[in-house]
């Protein structure tokens, strides 16, 4: 009750700072009279502004890359980033100077920028002349904040113009539509149990969002861990707001000309998301109410009995001795290290939830209180104290994850379960940080944080400065933990809270969930927004976390799961059994074949992981990420039709959920311009519609002759054990043979299934799935193409492998969809094949191969005329 109390105390001037500052409407800024002029002057790879105590410098850290800083009392802020990598801020490009009458700028290859000689006014366009981002007069900049937590905190706001034709995407789980266009969003990790469409804010924040307009994409990136806000056209037609209450002002635009361009920068700014082992692309079975060790291996028995392929079973706080961290109950769980070796006998991998709070327990033997209160490792109340509030354990202290010295004593608290147990993940959950009994669910926000942390000044910061990087610098601290013990090792954490460049530090879900229908719809714009926002390895909690899943929502739920990158069934105490087989046989046996389909598919998977690794293009994609250029009336495909549920799944699967998964009614697939195959049966589609659609510039196309160039549609009745997942033409997608988890080497060839289209290419990626081997070169990459010629014959051309790992297979086997007529042969560099086998009914001819190192050609004959 004290917390609460002082918590109502200092609220009024936060929410007085933040009425005057995101509620202003602003007008285009003249210069205050008697002013000083504006002078600027021209550096390495930009330029400075400067008027009265206004400071503004815009440099080009890359071609596509623009940094802008403004700073107030003639000083910019300080050069120092959670998020922004410290390379990425010291790199520099070459510019050019521009002059255009009443601005001043530069220009790069893909981008130029310009700045209002009186205002400071940003203005930011493409090489093709599109403006990305055009202020609306200068930053407005409030008074210095006064009052109990204050810390003279300066709020400002800026304001931009919004395109005609504009579309944003981004901003991490916000539960809503894709498109962030006439909405507005507050930038504050919160914890949120069985949160609501529309509800704002949720647990992670990443102030990054990808741009349309034009027909371009481009992306902004404001690195403010303040309480910052985003207004898309809500307060005022027309204008985007971006506010907060205190911080810098430090933002960062990109160019596209696409999202994925977009995507590639934005990773090179904040990291690439880090590439989990090869298992936590399995199926992953959890749930809060596995009380004991009787529980857990009864769920571990029964998936292996019912051949259902797993990889993961997760242990809630039920296994705490009294919700402690880092603490066993030995009576619920009196073989606990040999439980998990045994799990992992049977290949089957243990993840453990560590909350971030430290039970407030001394003279009792707990080891995390007695070092962290020895080495004075914890979060501080304005007057000094150690702040003490509830959680799980009851009273609790909290780390001070802002020092580089207390992240590495976090991490040693692991050595038990990661050195000794054997536990092969683990979870950081309720690092919002989530606080009981308390109004505002979180620490005050004049609790003190002491900032030791390399690139950084050493300072003390409040918390309204900390709050969005605490469950950030949580999660980090538990990754670089695992790796100090296990340095050849990939680790596998997934936290609940973050920040933007969190994804360097594992992966995450979309929290407390429903178990609603709307709540399985929204899973697709929530995760595919986390995916822009760099966290491609994101789930959602199967069949949803709070409330009761009917058996055929849950049913649904497994079916969509398995197309995300993370899939994981786990629920509260108070839900119906939600494991695969619940509900009885019928239902076990579809999600059963769904689960089986993941692992089939994991050849594919694990080369989108790499991909996404690599490069920062996610996994689960919006089909404005692979299509462009295709459209509906002007705007992105995913925005104006009646299925906006539907997603790419690399660049190669379409998967289309029903808009309303609860409808028995028919409904309709927009399907983006091409050829397309249906997945589970291979045959190509011949019945799709094309639509009648708006062209760039408002040109009506006629829908006749636009297979190629427009999008199509096709009817689909819904049908409980179907998911509708389409093949792209011009794609080969890797299958291997049944197994029960990732750590069993399947039996058989490799099959490729090549389906022939446009620009048909597909990749094959393997490594040893566990270890960082694959930095020196520990892999196998081998590039695939194909070509289909006027006269019906396929050329498949498999690469030389690239990498010194070799993969289990042996052999391929590679089937050709969309065949009417059986071939006459088939020839693997010029040497005949002996056998072909062609399946009329599916349309499909296949040949097995051995596998060779220098790649080879494989053609498929058509059947002479």
């Amino acid at each position: 009750m004290v917390v609460a109390s002082r918590r109502r105390g200092k609220k009024w001037w936060a929410a007085a700072l933040w009425l005057a500052v995101a509620s202003v409407a602003l007008p285009v800024c003249a210069a205050p009279a008697g002013q000083d002029a504006a002078t600027v002057a021209r550096l390495a790879s930009g330029i400075a502004w400067h008027r009265g105590g206004t400071v503004l410098q815009a440099t080009a850290l890359r071609e596509g890359v623009v940094r802008i800083r403004i700073g107030r009392d003639g000083k910019l802020p300080e050069d120092a980033s959670w998020a922004a990598l410290a390379a990425a801020r010291a790199a520099s490009a070459p510019v050019s100077a521009v002059e255009q009458g009443d601005a001043v700028g530069f220009a790069t290859g893909a981008l130029t920028v310009t700045v209002a000689r009186a205002t400071g006014a940003v203005s930011v366009r493409d090489s093709a002349g599109h403006v990305l981002l055009r202020d609306l007069g200068a930053p407005f900049f409030a008074a210095p904040a006064t009052g109990e937590g204050a810390d003279g905190a300066q709020g400002f706001a800026l304001v931009q113009a919004i395109p005609d034709d504009a579309h944003y995407f981004g901003l991490g789980d916000k539960f809503g539509p894709l498109d962030r266009l006439g909405r507005s969003y507050a930038m504050w990790n919160t914890d949120s149990y069985a949160y609501r469409e529309g509800q704002d804010p949720l647990y992670k924040d990443i102030p990054f969002f990808i741009g349309y307009t034009g027909g371009v994409y481009w992306g902004l990136f404001v690195d403010n861990t303040w309480r910052l806000s985003f207004d898309f056209g809500h307060a005022v037609p027309g204008q985007l707001r971006i506010a907060a209450p205190g911080g810098p002002i430090d933002y960062y635009v990109m160019a596209g000309p696409d999202a994925k361009a977009v995507e590639r920068r934005y990773a090179w700014l904040t990291g690439t998301p880090a590439m989990p082992p090869r298992w936590a692309l399995g199926f992953q079975q959890s749930r809060w109410g596995y009380k004991t060790e009787a529980d857990l291996r009864g769920v571990v028995e029964r998936l292996r009995k019912e051949r259902i392929p797993a990889d993961a079973v997760w242990m809630d706080i039920d296994y705490q001795d009294h919700f402690r961290p880092f603490t066993v109950d030995a009576k619920a769980f009196p073989h606990f290290r040999q439980m998990v070796a045994d799990f992992a006998a049977q290949g089957m991998h243990t993840v453990a939830i560590t909350d971030l709070h430290v039970a407030d327990l001394p003279h009792a033997g707990y080891a995390p209180y007695d070092e962290g209160m020895a080495q004075d490792r914890f979060v501080k109340q304005a007057d000094g104290k150690p702040y003490v509030a509830p959680v799980w354990p009851g009273p609790t202290l909290f780390p001070e994850f802002t020092q580089a010295a207390t992240r590495a004593w976090w991490g040693t608290l692991y050595r038990r379960f990661a050195l000794e147990d054997g536990i092969a993940g683990f979870w950081n959950d309720m690092n919002e940080p989530a606080i009981f009994e308390t109004a505002s669910k979180t620490m005050p926000l004049d609790n003190r944080h002491r900032i030791d942390e390399p690139g950084f000044a050493p300072r003390t910061a409040s918390h309204g400065e900390i709050h969005n990087v605490f469950g950030m610098l949580n999660h980090r601290a538990t990754y670089e933990g695992l790796l100090a013990f296990k340095p050849g090792q990939r680790p596998f954490v997934m936290t609940r809270a973050s920040y933007a460049g969190g994804q360097r530090y594992g992966v995450t879900w979309s929290g407390d969930n429903v178990s609603s229908w709307n709540h399985l719809k929204l899973t697709v714009p929530m995760l595919t927004s986390l995916g822009l926002g760099g966290f491609t390895f994101a789930g959602a909690d199967i069949g949803g976390f709070a409330g009761i899943a009917s058996p055929e929502l849950l049913t649904r739920w497994y079916e969509l799961a398995m197309f995300t990158p993370i899939a994981r069934s786990h629920a509260d105490p108070q839900s119906r059994p939600q494991e695969p087989w619940a509900d009885g046989p019928q239902h076990e046996a579809i999600r059963r074949r769904y689960i089986e389909a993941r692992y089939r598919l994991l050849p594919y998977n694990y080369a989108l992981a790499e991909e996404a690794a690599r490069t920062g293009v996610p996994m689960m994609r919006p089909l404005f990420m692979e299509f462009p250029q295709a459209r509906i009336d002007g705007a992105p495909m995913d925005l104006n039709f009646t299925n906006d549920s539907e997603f790419m799944w690399g660049r190669a699967l379409l998967v289309a959920p029903p808009p309303a998964p609860e409808s028995p009614g028919a409904y309709q697939v927009i399907l983006p311009p091409g050829g397309w195959y249906d997945y589970w049966s291979g045959r190509r589609l011949d019945a799709m519609r094309s639509l009648m659609t708006w062209g760039v510039g408002g040109q009506l196309i006629q829908g006749r002759d636009m297979d190629a160039t427009t999008p199509h549609m096709v009817m689909v009745e819904p049908k409980l054990d179907q998911l509708p997942v389409y093949v792209r033409a011009g794609s080969i997608i890797p299958h291997q043979p049944p197994v029960q988890s990732t750590d069993e080497v399947p039996g058989g060839p490799l099959a490729l299934d090549v389906y022939p289209g446009p620009d048909c290419e597909g990749v094959v990626y393997d490594d040893d799935g566990r270890s960082f081997g694959y930095r020196q070169g520990a892999y196998s990459r081998v590039a695939l193409t194909c070509d289909l010629a006027a006269d019906g014959r396929v050329t498949l051309r498999i690469g030389r492998q690239e990498g010194a790992y070799r993969p289990w297979w042996k052999r391929l086997r590679v089937v050709v969809h969309g065949l009417g007529k059986p071939p006459r042969g088939a020839t693997l560099d010029g040497a005949a094949v002996d056998r072909i086998a062609y399946d009329a009914q599916a349309g499909t001819a296949a040949v097995e191969v051995p596998v060779q190192e220098a790649g080879g050609v494989l053609v498929i004959e058509p059947e002479a005329k």
